[in-house]
This record gives structure tokens, C-alpha cells and sequence, in this order.
């Protein structure tokens, strides 16, 4: 008789689980968003960001950056962007003087992403703007800005998410995940990323 109690328990458990609310992508509605311009204009800037950005056999830097100006992008002086970069609106794009945004960076920029002065995104790394509130049954969207201020470096294959400040000059290394604002001049490694040490800069 004692062998069944595990097996009763576990019948409960589920049953208690199927009665739970589930996910129901039916419900799914984003008409609140706006995308910032009109269908013609994504659709123009969908096939120029395949053409010219996602392709890795363009590495004209100046082209790229004056093809971003061309549809909206407030781009600084001396700003560099390797090939193969994923950009989702350039109108919500603004980048600082001397900026580098590295190969195979996704900017998700549902919202506004503002990339200060001297700021690098290295190798793969991804700004995530948009999320989803997985505790609604419609799972609804979510999409909040992000800042990099003056100096800061996100590195290779790193994550910023949503709604964050990455501090003037600090540091989100390798393959970390920014789930919360990171302070300046501060080191930031793992998953969450966490405050490692300070960052001097020498001259």
C-alpha cells in the first residue's frame, strides 16, 4: 500500500496543473504597439537590412551608416559597424560619436536604443527590447528601451535586456546577461550578471 502513495500524490500534482491557466497565443494582440513608421517604410528598411547589414560581403562602414541616417538614425561622427549586423529600426537607433557596434550584433530595438559616445558592442552580442509577460494567458508584449552610456562595452556573445542602463564605462563581459542596470565603471560577468570588480582606465 505504501508504494501507491507516490503515485496518488503525483496524479494530484497533475491534476492540479492541468486546471491551471494556460498560454493561449490565440489571444495574442500587440495593436498598442506602434512601430514608429509606416508599412511601406519597414518594408524598405527590411530588405535594405538584409542587402546591406545582415550580409556579411558589405564592409562599408560609411555606407551603412548613411544608409541608417537615411531612414531616421541619429548617428555621430567616426561610428563604426562591421558586417553582418541585424538592426530592427534604425528610427529608434541613435548612436554616439566613435561608437563600434561588432560583427553579427542584434540591435531588437522595438523601443529606442541610444548607444553613447565611444561605447563598443563586440561579436554576436544582443540588445533585447522586446520580452513577453509570460504571466498572461495572451502573453503579451513587452518592449522597453535600452542605454549604453559613454564608454561602455558589452561583449561578445553578451545580452542586454530590456528597460536597462549599462553605466558610462562599464564592462558586461563575455556571454554574460544583463538583467538589471549595471553602475559605472564596473565589471559585470555571468548569468545574471553580477558586479565583479572596478574598471580603471589608463592612459
Amino acid at each position: 500500500m505504501g508504494l501507491e502513495k507516490p503515485h496518488i500524490c503525483t496524479n494530484i500534482v497533475s491534476e492540479i496543473a492541468l486546471r491551471r491557466m494556460k498560454t493561449d497565443l490565440s489571444k495574442f494582440n500587440n495593436d498598442w504597439y506602434s512601430p514608429g513608421a509606416g508599412g511601406i517604410k519597414r518594408l524598405l528598411w527590411y530588405f535594405t537590412n538584409v542587402v546591406f547589414f545582415i550580409n556579411p560581403l558589405n564592409p562599408v562602414s560609411g555606407l551603412k551608416v548613411a544608409l541608417l541616417r537615411l531612414f531616421g538614425a541619429k548617428i555621430g561622427k567616426g561610428v563604426v559597424i562591421k558586417p553582418a549586423v541585424n538592426i530592427k529600426y534604425p528610427w529608434f537607433l541613435e548612436i554616439g560619436d566613435y561608437a563600434w557596434v561588432g560583427e553579427e550584433v542584434w540591435i531588437d530595438n522595438l523601443q529606442k536604443v541610444t548607444i553613447g559616445a565611444h561605447a563598443c558592442i563586440s561579436q554576436g552580442a544582443l540588445l533585447l527590447c522586446g520580452s513577453h509577460n509570460y504571466k498572461k494567458e495572451a502573453f503579451d508584449l513587452i518592449a522597453t528601451p535600452i542605454v549604453l552610456e559613454q564608454g561602455a562595452w558589452v561583449g561578445a556573445k553578451a545580452i542586454v535586456t530590456g528597460g536597462l542602463t549599462i553605466g558610462s564605462h562599464a564592462v558586461l563581459s563575455a556571454g554574460s546577461v544583463a538583467t538589471s542596470n549595471l553602475l559605472p565603471y564596473t565589471i559585470y560577468q555571468g548569468n545574471p550578471a553580477l558586479a565583479k570588480r572596478s574598471r580603471t582606465i589608463e592612459s
